[in-house]
């Protein structure tokens, strides 16, 4: 516990340097020495960092595998034939279990991120089922009438429930499709007992409830808004920060969550100090300064305040690697939003910037990044001699992280970005008509559709999101925004109790298009809103599926 104490204060190389010294012989060591350095190979997406942390939580698992049970052959057989008995496990070897079951996991999620090859997909996977099944039969074991408690149960119990907690969160909130063939391999998911996990899991005194605490936070803060409907429990997380903050006051990672708080809940000012703050407590880890300079970027947008968002996205495009497509594209987008009077940064060419994005696609698993392959496909109207313009490209790659449900808590925010769009439209009225034309204008009515909602004008927003759905035909490009619109519309039905109109139209979204930018994020918001639309247990999305329990 000391060592973490160390990583919350900031004091990195200390922490590092005080678990390294024990990694052979502690599990605990070796686990939480290998976690901090898969959170920097995560955070920096650099491929050196990702083999460093791999081949570190490979030897923190051969330190795990050194405490568990031994067994010969026949136990082996035996254990095939009826299961093997965790009840017989001494108090050292159950935490080796879920030590290892942590390693495993953590082991599979460095292997998407390394290779791109089908062999290593497989290897991934057996390792997430492994752990899966690990985390349910030591959940049994804590249920079972014949589990003795020892004196570090309660280090034991927590990482059930972190384990136990992760996997039904996260599972819930797949799209339908794929949580059928999840379920047909043997996974299952409930996003209630997966939180009320989580919840148990960070009220206890454990080594985990710490990770426990930031898994909430990041799905109340993060995951609710950017995949879901833009409804997080905001308020859980503040209670869940306070003590954290009390107790660390300059601690990056808590600063950063406070940040985000404030973000959500539309204090934008506030949050840019949170954000500077988080950058001047620390200088050992720039990965935090990285998060921080993306949400500034963001806050400075909602804010209209194009030349300092550009700022941000230089910072990112010449100091971090996670996409520079994504950030070079930010950058093109925000010059495009300046002036005729102002003068462009660095003598930069917002053309020739989007004509490079296409040129920097990186892959991450076998896979471009769905914002990085909007991005390109975005700019590729550039290539050309004579381009036509994007109209709002800021503006519409917002709406791709949700940064709409942001300007919603703040009627000047919104009144502002609708302003700027109502000028965008006109802009784009006075123009010569081209083949891009119902493309860019129903980009302008989606944005402008959710603006309306927000500032109270229903039916006004109503008409803008129907306007892209009986243009449909129209529309050459951005295939996405139809069952975008028919999204947004059934989230302004469900906050009319128009539950059922809602159902409908979430289904023609989930059911009728196919192939389009940003597809799995579209059919993870889907998802969240049919959650949210059958909430009644009968009606439950995932009410079927049993907890991994």
């Amino acid at each position: 516990m000391a060592a973490l104490d160390l990583f919350l204060n900031n004091e990195f190389s200390d922490a590092l340097a005080s678990l390294q010294a024990k990694t052979k012989d502690s599990m605990y060591h070796a686990l939480t020495y290998a976690t901090i350095l898969e959170m920097q190979a995560m955070m920096t997406f650099d491929p050196q960092d990702i083999l460093n942390a791999g081949n570190t939580m490979k030897e923190a698992q051969a330190t795990c595998q050194k405490f568990r049970k031994k067994s010969t052959v026949a136990d082996s057989i035996n254990n095939l034939v009826h299961r093997q008995s965790l009840e017989h496990f001494t108090e050292e070897e159950i935490h080796a279990e879920i030590c290892y079951a942590e390693c495993l996991l953590q082991r599979a999620a460095l292997t998407f991120l390394q290779d791109e090859n089908m062999v290593s997909f497989i290897k991934g996977g057996i390792k997430v089922r492994n752990s899966y099944q690990t985390y349910r039969e030591l959940d049994s074991l804590i249920q079972s009438p014949h589990y003795v408690k020892g004196e570090n149960h309660l280090h034991f119990e927590g990482g059930v429930k972190l384990g136990v907690g992760a996997f039904n969160l996260t599972l819930s909130m797949f799209p339908a499709r794929i949580l059928r063939l999840l379920e047909f391999v043997g996974f299952s998911g409930n996003k209630e007992h997966g939180l009320l996990q989580l919840q148990e899991g960070a009220s206890s005194y454990s080594f985990r409830s710490v990770l426990c605490t930031m898994l909430l936070l990041c799905y109340h803060t993060f995951m609710t808004f950017v995949l879901g409907t833009g409804k997080g429990n905001v308020e859980e997380a503040e209670r869940l920060l306070k003590p954290y903050l009390a107790r660390y006051p300059k601690g990056a990672i808590f600063l950063f969550f406070a940040g985000r708080i404030e973000t959500l809940k539309g204090n934008i000012d506030a949050a840019v100090n949170r954000y500077e703050e988080c950058c001047e407590a620390q200088q050992y880890w720039k990965q935090f300064h990285h998060m921080c300079y993306w949400e500034l970027m963001w806050c400075f947008t909602y804010k209209r305040q194009w030349k300092m968002a550009f700022f941000y996205a230089d910072l990112l495009s010449k100091e971090n690697t996670w996409s520079k497509a994504t950030y070079i594209y930010m950058k093109a987008a925000y010059l495009s939003m300046f002036g005729p009077d102002d003068c462009s940064p660095f003598g930069d060419s917002e053309v020739e910037l989007f004509r490079i994005v296409p040129s920097l696609k990186l892959k991450i698993a076998g896979k471009s990044l769905p914002t990085e392959k909007f991005a390109i496909r975005k700019a590729r109207r550039y290539l050309s001699s004579n381009p036509i313009p994007l109209p709002v490209p800021p503006l519409e790659m917002m709406y791709i992280w949700n940064g709409y449900a942001v300007i919603g808590k703040c009627p000047n925010l919104t009144e502002g970005m609708l302003e700027t769009l109502i000028e965008a439209e006109e802009a784009l009225a006075r123009s010569s008509a081209t083949e891009l034309l119902a493309d860019d204008q129903c980009v302008i009515k989606l944005l402008k559709g959710l603006c309306l909602k927000h500032l109270g004008k229903i039916s006004e927003a109503e008409d803008h999101f129907n306007y892209i759905y009986l243009n449909e035909k129209k529309v050459k490009y951005d295939h996405y925004l139809i069952p975008n619109a028919l999204l947004e519309l059934a989230i302004l039905y469900l906050d009319q109790d128009r539950r059922e109109e809602a159902i409908k139209l979430l289904e023609r979204a989930k059911q009728n298009y196919k192939n389009y930018s940003m597809e799995t994020r579209t059919h993870f918001r889907i998802q969240a809103a049919l959650h949210q639309a059958k909430s009644a247990p009968e009606n439950g999305m995932h009410s079927g599926a049993s907890a991994v329990s």
